[in-house]
């Protein structure tokens, strides 16, 4: 699930940290166990916890960040067999939130479903009506005890040869970028973001295409999906360094201006203060929000499934007593088609493995 970056509400500046919510203010609302998992300590330490985490478990951090790839790299097949054209965007997406559940993990964000000049953040609401047409990107994430896997695949629906280049171009992009990252991390050279962007952008205009400037890539710690580093698309002439962690690479390409913009509220919501609202029912879905989904992303269609319509006036409360951050749809400016293409990578040990 991507990252907006310069400027408006989903954007933060490169290798800024993301202002979660605090271990004290999560003891308000939540167990003690849950809010070890928000520690502001932890997610300073970059991969947290990693060694307290092996002790108490016959399976290392790592483990759990290989066996979410494994599960997201075998829905993103399963999603590849099931989705067919006029298909509900809310069938696709429940089928695969399904899917990773039956493998034996989480879901980390809401799907996204998000079609032709809509570049991201889209998920169908609990009675959304809209079907699969056009070229339709699909973004899921997994997680097994907060460490994520983060994977998109872009689908052509009306065998269009201009949606193909463009999905080509994505893919070539994300291959070139990874085979970038791996020679240089097993060489032991120093390998900056910004020549990560430099990659992706001239294999995008190569093409004959454009990256979207304004999306990128990011870094991913324990609970934290948009954590540490941005991955740019372009040559923004970054020096930050990249260090051994986990990231997701996602270039997205466009045969418009190459620039997004927010779009209509998109359903998919994130934790950001756990004041306690006035409302009964706001207090008892803000608990059942840091306790189930902590500070990953949700949506509106989960919620209602618990509490049903009242999940509409909750939700407006906690966004306007500050609880909640709702991302905007992101939308290709000059509402031209999009592509996306994105996986997930674990550097450690001077190697670079695609864990999804």
């Amino acid at each position: 699930m991507t990252e907006k970056q310069y400027g408006g509400q989903t954007g933060r500046s490169s290798g800024e940290k993301v202002n979660k919510t605090s271990d004290n203010n999560l003891k308000q609302i939540t167990t003690n166990k849950v809010s070890s998992k928000f520690s502001q300590q932890g997610r300073a330490d970059g991969i947290a916890s990693r060694e307290e985490e092996t002790k108490s478990s016959k399976f290392s951090y790592q483990d759990k960040i290989l066996l979410a790839g494994q599960i997201a790299s075998k829905v993103k097949e399963y999603a590849k067999k099931i989705i067919k054209k006029n298909m509900l965007l809310s069938e696709i997406a429940e089928n695969i939130e399904s899917k990773i559940q039956e493998l034996g993990g989480k879901p980390a964000f809401p799907v996204n479903t998000s079609i032709n000049e809509l570049a991201a953040h889209y998920t169908p609401s609990h009675n959304d009506s809209s079907i699969a047409h056009g070229l339709l990107k699909v973004d899921l994430g997994v997680h097994i005890d907060g460490w994520i896997a983060d994977t998109a695949i872009s689908i052509d629906l009306e065998n269009s040869e201009e949606n193909k280049k463009l999905i080509q171009a994505s893919k070539d992009a994300l291959e070139n970028a990874i085979e970038l990252v791996s020679k240089k991390i097993e060489k032991k050279e120093i390998l900056t973001t910004g020549e990560i962007g430099k990659k992706i952008q001239e294999t995008i205009e190569s093409k004959g295409f454009l990256p979207i400037i304004n999306l990128s890539g990011h870094q991913i710690e324990k609970y934290n999906l948009h954590a540490g580093l941005t991955i740019p698309n372009i040559d923004n002439k970054s020096t930050e360094i990249i260090s051994p962690g986990l990231y997701a690479i996602e270039p997205f390409v466009t045969n418009g201006n190459g620039k997004i913009r927010d779009g209509k509220p998109s359903g998919i919501y994130m934790l950001t203060n756990p004041k306690t609202p006035r409302t009964p029912i706001a207090r008892e879905v803000l608990e059942y929000i840091g306790e189930k989904y902590q500070a990953l992303p949700f949506c509106s269609r989960w919620l209602v499934k618990k509490f049903g319509m009242k999940t509409t006036f909750a939700l407006k409360q906690l966004e306007e007593n500050g609880n909640l951050h709702q991302f905007p749809q992101l939308i290709e400016s000059s509402n031209s088609k999009v592509a996306q293409a994105e996986h997930t990578i674990l550097i450690t040990n001077g190697k670079v493995s695609v864990t999804t």
